[in-house]
């Protein structure tokens, strides 16, 4: 047991090291495209070790507790995240509604701490946060069980299994509409254009971060780091057949990053309203479609 926390936390480690690095590529990637030089691949680093060792202001228990919570439920959610089909630090709990689970107990922690706060930008950016997460999580549920079904399990593990067996048959692909929408919900759980609406810096000072400095924000980026990583990893085992080795979970988790950042930068940002309207037109009705030829009709490509 002490072997597997180990290698849960060695995991956890992993996912921040590997996202914030990457992040830092894809900020320099964005600036050349954007005609400038941008910043150092490690400048997220710097900043956040350089946050980590400043003072912070406290606002009550609730402020300071929600910060630890938030930290900790991710930490423990990318501790049971597998990074290949045989690499897991917890065998058979690599269900996925185990990380639906746990991955609410760190957005609940945030959301508790920001509400604390008693700043009403961090309440509206909250609220904005929790009414994106119930308009893109419809049709993203839809599109899982669909594929729960035809793989016959909610493992991660034997779902990329699946995908591997048929061939690399991988979901993105057999289930074109599924794809498209599992697309366009990764892109409103990592909170990229043109879904920014609770974070917003122009309009609600950044939302549920505006109250927060010093070692607390530190705190909040390595959170928010290794979210993404929780969250990419689940697209590429769900949707991209997951990996057999390190290499090519790297190279997949890399492309689709990066995809999706190269998306964001080139759109506008929706107003609340307008989020939840379109979720809960296209996306929910291919989702409903996909499911419908993929169970009922059998019509899998």
């Amino acid at each position: 047991m002490i072997l597997n926390l180990l290698l849960g936390v060695g995991i956890a480690l992993f996912g921040f090291v590997l996202q914030t690095s990457l992040a830092g590529v894809n900020r320099k990637i964005i600036g050349r495209l954007q005609k400038r030089h941008g910043p150092k691949w490690y400048q997220e680093f710097i900043d956040i070790f350089k946050l980590l060792s400043k003072r912070s202001v406290t606002h009550g228990w609730i402020f300071d507790f929600g910060v630890i919570m938030a930290l900790g439920g991710i930490i423990g959610t990318a501790m049971f995240m597998p990074l290949t089909t045989s690499f897991l630090a917890f065998e058979t709990f690599d269900n996925f509604f185990i990380f639906v689970y746990l991955i609410a107990v760190g957005m609940l922690g945030m959301a508790m701490s920001a509400s604390g706060s008693g700043n009403p930008w961090a309440s509206i950016g909250v609220m904005r946060a929790l009414t994106t997460m119930l308009a893109y999580e419809v049709p993203f549920l839809v599109v899982i069980l669909t594929i729960i079904k035809l793989a016959d399990s909610s493992s991660l593990t034997q779902i990329a299994l699946y995908q591997q067996m048929a061939g690399n048959n991988w979901f993105i692909i057999a289930l074109p509409l599924g794809g498209i929408v599992a697309v366009l919900a990764l892109m409103g759980m990592l909170g990229k254009k043109p879904f920014e609406t609770y974070i917003a810096p122009a309009e609600i000072a950044s939302g549920p971060m505006v109250e927060y400095g010093g070692k607390q924000l530190g705190m909040l980026f390595i959170m928010h780091e290794i979210t993404v990583f929780i969250e990419v990893s689940l697209f590429v085992h769900l949707f991209l057949g997951g990996a057999s080795n390190i290499f090519i979970f790297l190279i997949k988790y890399a492309v689709v990053y990066t995809f999706v950042n190269l998306i964001s930068n080139v759109n506008g940002r929706f107003k609340i309203d307008q989020v939840v309207l379109f979720f809960y037109k296209w996306p929910l009705l291919m989702a409903v479609v996909q499911a419908i030829i993929a169970i009922y009709f059998g019509w899998v490509i």
